[in-house]
């Protein structure tokens, strides 16, 4: 028998058993609900749970579902229990009833294995029902019922996560889940508000009232309609008028009521903890006559995606040409965004275009194929944020690394100060786990960091590359050496090959070195090179060239100096 007859032998095992135990009422209802409950579960998920186990868990979340409010979530997290729930599993349940939204799977997961609790399973249908006004469930519809106005679609979740038992840390998670819940639905309900606040801050900035070049005006008017244009996930919107304490210090405070998404306010004024925590010398950045603001905000989004949310503001001036204020966008970028060719995206095609000219090489010359190549594989967020000279330095930099097997680092500072872009090109036979984490380990030490986040770019070139997010406190930012700090990184992730080719290439000059390590540089095994240093194993390579006939044999007998 098949596994996918096994899972439907036991759907209508599941099926009789409701007809018998439950009234005719529910048993109906009921009996829809399973149905599309276990629809699309895997196989696998399935072939090892009991038929009483299989009840147990749906009737459960039935009874959950029997009774909702639009616009609520009902939520529960349990470790199930034979007499009191009717079913057991190794796991702990988490079960949601909810209206159907976007990002909800991804979210529910992310905070889950944020809070330490790992996910096994999920089971996901997407109900299309009917409610009494009192939000008794009236009907559930076949899945590809029409919906009318009398019917909505919600979400049913079933997660199993490793096993807590801790009352605290269960009520601690239900919290934390229901303002997730209530995040998504705020970004959802105010999606297409926000979406149209892009638009409208586009058709209001007037090149004659700005202090900017009419060209960096239309630019900013053709990012803001790109980002409308489904390359932005817009979760947040608010916005800020720029102040001053007695002192001079400024200060960003909100405006009542401009808070869209989860950016809605909680309070009628409040001020911008972010810019206030920044050190002086950084806020004056705020009174600068640019335009856009392009960099990532200091919180994670708990929303689709686990990444640092990308922040979007444009300056508001004065009929003189002063900063008075901001209007800013949260959100992340889609996949299309990173997908899309730089010389076609607004704000990036300018600094595109401008490289190439500094550079000025050669048109289809062999430099100016590899900038472009450079360009649109160099990461998207470093693209946006990056100002063109300094983003001139790096690609130039990587340009003349090319494709020597050497580490190299390359070090951006924030506007703001509230973080460091560290790209480490590592060569590939270099590239593992532990060198990777010695080189997290020394850039966290180095800058203070209080959170790191790292992404990693293996191609066809000898070159790995990684891209670390580097946090810190705006008011701890130093200094730093560039070239010191990679001389660490280098060391840090030398292997025993690269001792061994440094000691030949003393040794014996270039050309013969190259000839050794082609034939003994993975030679010597692993609990060799745990006991001797690099430079011993030249004694070692002279005595096997030195004998007479391939395959021969010479003995060296000596006494160790510490005995």
């Amino acid at each position: 028998m098949k596994v996918e007859e096994v899972d439907e032998a036991l759907i209508e095992s599941v099926c009789d058993r409701i007809r018998q135990d439950l009234p005719a009422d529910d048993a109906s209802l009921a009996e829809q609900f399973v149905r599309q409950y276990y629809r699309w579960v895997s196989p696998e998920d399935l072939e090892d749970r009991t038929s009483a186990d299989l009840f147990g868990a749906a009737l459960a979340h039935f009874k959950q579902a029997k009774k909702r409010q639009p616009n609520e979530a009902n939520v529960r997290i349990y470790n199930p229990d034979q007499e009191e729930d009717g079913w057991t599993s190794p796991h702990t349940a988490v079960e949601i009833v909810t209206d159907d939204m976007p990002f909800l799977i991804d979210s529910v997961g992310m905070e889950l294995n944020r809070r330490g609790f790992g996910v096994s399973m999920i089971i996901h249908p997407v109900l299309l029902v009917r409610r009494d006004p009192e939000g008794n469930l009236a009907a559930i519809l076949p899945p590809h019922a029409t919906q009318d106005d009398k019917t909505t679609h919600e979400s049913v979740i079933h997660v199993e996560v490793a096993r807590h038992t801790d009352e605290d840390e269960l009520d601690e998670m239900h919290t934390h889940l229901n303002q997730v819940l209530d995040e998504v639905r705020a970004a959802v309900d105010d999606w297409l508000k926000m979406r149209e606040r892009a638009f409208q801050t586009a058709a209001e900035l007037d090149p004659a009232k700005l202090p900017v070049t009419e060209a960096e005006t239309a630019e900013a008017k053709a990012f803001l309609a790109w980002l409308a244009d489904d390359h932005f996930t817009f979760l947040g919107y608010r916005d800020y008028v720029l102040g001053k304490k007695e002192n001079g210090e400024l200060t960003l405070d909100t405006v009542p009521g401009s808070g869209l998404g989860i950016l809605r306010q909680k309070a009628e004024t409040e001020q911008s903890r972010g810019f206030n925590r920044l050190p002086p010398g950084v806020r004056a950045l705020a009174l600068e006559p640019y335009l856009l603001t392009l960099t990532k905000a200091n919180t994670r989004s708990t929303i689709h995606r686990a990444a640092y949310l990308d922040y979007v503001g444009i300056k508001r001036f004065d009929d003189d040409g002063n900063v008075i204020g901001e209007r800013r966008f949260l959100g992340l970028y889609t996949t299309a965004a990173y997908r899309q060719n730089p010389s076609k995206v607004p704000m990036l095609r300018r600094k595109v275009e401008a490289i190439l000219q500094k550079a000025d090489f050669p048109p289809d010359s062999h430099n100016h194929k590899a900038l472009i190549e450079i360009l649109e594989t160099h990461p998207r967020d470093e693209l946006l944020q990056t100002p063109i000279g300094e983003l001139f330095e790096i690609v130039m930099g990587i340009l003349h690394l090319g494709e020597r097997q050497r580490l190299r680092l390359f070090i951006r500072r924030d506007t703001f100060g509230r973080f460091l872009s560290c790209l480490v090109f590592v060569p590939r036979d270099r590239f593992n786990t532990e060198n990777r984490r010695r080189i997290e380990a020394i850039l966290r030490n180095t800058f203070q960091a209080e959170t790191l986040d790292y992404s990693t770019r293996v191609s066809e070139s000898v070159l790995v590359r990684l891209h670390y997010l580097v946090y810190t406190e705006p008011a701890l930012a130093r200094d730093f050496n560039t070239r010191e700090i990679e001389t660490l990184l280098v060391a840090a992730t030398r292997s025993w090959q690269d001792d061994l080719e440094a000691a030949l290439s003393i040794e014996y000059g270039e050309e013969r070195a190259t000839h050794l390590l082609r034939r003994y540089g993975d030679a010597f095994p692993l609990a060799y090179r745990a006991d001797w240093v690099a430079q011993e194993a030249i004694q070692d390579i002279e005595a096997i060239e030195a004998l007479p006939v391939p395959d021969g044999l010479s003995m060296s007998v000596y006494r160790p100096l510490d005995t």
